[in-house]
Order: C-alpha cells, then structure tokens, then sequence
C-alpha cells in the first residue's frame, strides 16, 4: 500500500515541479510584449509602477499573505523589493525603449547563470556537472536565437547593458527569496515587498501614471502584467525556489526566452531566423535538462 501511494506521489510531484517551472516562464515571457504596449501610455517610471502595484493589490486578497511574519524577516523583505521589483522592474521598460521586445525577452535567458553564481557564493559549493551542463546548453539556445538581432538597429549597448544589470539583480532575488519562502511561504513575502517596492517607485512612477496618453490596449496590458507577469509568476517563482532550490527554479527563464520570441515575431511582426527557432528548442530541452539535474539543493 504505502510502495503503490509513493508511485502514485512522484508522478504528481515531477507535475507540480514542472508546473513552477513552465508556468512562471510563459508568463513572463509574455510580459516583455506588454511592457511594450504599456509604453505606449505612460514612461517605464509608470510602467513599474503601475504593475508592482497591481500585483500588491492582487495578492492582498488572499488571507494567506496577509499572515504575520517575523520582525527578523523584514531587512531581507527589503532587500528583496529592491533586488527584485523595484529596481529591476523599471529598468526593464529603459531598456526596451532601445532594444526590441524580444531581444529583451532573450538577453533575460542569463538569469540561470547569475542565479548558479550566487547560489555557489552564498553555498560556497560549486554546482555539480549536471547544472553546469543544462546551463550551458540552455545558454547556448539563448545566444542562437539573440544571434541574428546582434548589430541590428534593435540592438542597443545601453540597452543591453541595463537587461544585464537587471538580470544580475534578479540572480541575488531568487537566491535571497528561497530562504524566506521556505520559512514564512511565497505569498506572505512577496505581498510585502511589492508593497515596499509600490512605495519606493510611487514617487516617480504615480506622476507618469496620473499624466499617461491611455486607452484600452496600454492599460489592459499593464494590469495583465500586475496581475500575472508580478503577481502570479512572482509567487510560483518563488514557491519553486523553495521546492527546487534557486538554480533549478530559474530554468523558467529558458521557457520564456522562446515565448518571447514567438510573441515578438507574431504579434510586434518581429523577423525570426531559422537559427533563432533552432535555439528555442535548445533553450527548452536546457530547461528540461536543469528541472532532472540531480544536484544537492543550494543553499
């Protein structure tokens, strides 16, 4: 009885695994079209925002994040709204004012690079053979499909400068969001700092807001990414750093690197090369590769 409910269990388990993985990278590889049309009302001051405090306003609604959390908690809570939302949150749209919406969406394919050196830092462990090598082919898939748009007029330095800076913050995020998800639950912390974070970009971001051009498309499209894209993903991200441990969780982003691209190329009428669809199968079977990596959980 016991053996039949366990080969019952690991199947639900590898779903549920999986799940925290391909949900969070679908939606925010979706994300990268709606900060473009949001854009199009309001400056990347609003855009941030506008979707951190959507999501706050979103997970304020479940009883659960309102449960109380330990006073101890609070400086790592802001570090993480720092880190996490409101830095790279508005860096995000600056950038994609100088490079295309899915170069953005597939320079982001760096995170499980940046998540991997920190998680070895805080672990002082190296990741095992198994990460490295999912990592390096989930990176190869991101450099195929950002290969072609290299040194085209939708590439910018500056651009691709800030997506590396914000990637860079969102590698310590993930790393600095397992540790409090696993003691007090995602929603409980993420509902706390996208309201430290509504707080520290409202200054500049809730005059954009009060002055933005805006019609149906721009604001439909900032609340989907409130709701979802800093809502919803934010707290699966989170659920899955605590459950896989940080360098697994962001395979997501391998998931969203070919979403953005598709998106960018159906929607924004974006030019896609045989060798960028080449790399979204490389970048997905890297995120398959990084979900199976049988490595002791960082730390």
């Amino acid at each position: 009885m016991t053996a039949s409910i366990a080969s019952i269990s690991r199947p639900q388990s590898a779903l549920g695994d999986l799940f925290l993985i391909v949900a969070p990278g679908v939606i925010w590889g979706a994300s990268f079209l709606f900060i473009m049309q949001g854009l199009r009302a309001v400056g990347p001051h609003g855009v941030a925002f506008t979707r951190i405090a959507t999501g706050f306003a979103v997970l304020a609604m479940f009883p659960a994040a309102r449960r109380p959390i330990a006073r101890s908690a609070w400086p790592r809570i802001a570090l993480l709204s720092c880190v996490w939302l409101a830095i790279p949150l508005t860096l995000f749209p600056f950038a994609e004012q100088r490079v295309s919406s899915a170069m953005a969406g597939m320079l982001n394919g760096a995170l499980p690079l940046f998540a991997a050196a920190i998680a070895a830092i805080m672990s002082r462990r190296a990741p095992s053979r198994a990460i490295v090598a999912a990592l390096a082919v989930g990176l190869l898939g991101v450099l195929l499909i950002a290969l072609p748009g290299l040194g085209s007029g939708d590439t910018d330095g500056g651009g691709v400068l800030l997506i590396i800076i914000a990637v860079g913050l969102y590698g310590i995020a993930i790393n600095v969001a397992r540790p409090l998800q696993q003691e007090f639950g995602a929603l409980p912390v993420l509902m706390r700092a996208m309201g430290l974070a509504a707080v520290i970009t409202a200054p500049l971001g809730l005059p954009e807001v009060i002055d933005g051009s805006w019609s149906l498309t721009p604001l439909l499209s900032l609340l989907t990414l409130g709701a979802l894209g800093t809502g919803a993903a934010y707290v699966l991200a989170a659920a899955g750093a605590g459950r896989l441990g940080a360098t697994r969780a962001s395979a997501s982003i391998f998931i969203a690197t070919p979403v953005a691209m598709l998106l960018g190329a159906v929607v924004l009428h974006e030019r896609v090369s045989p060798i960028s669809m080449l790399g979204a199968a490389i970048c997905i079977g890297g995120a398959v590769m990084l979900r199976r990596a049988d490595a002791p959980v960082q730390k």
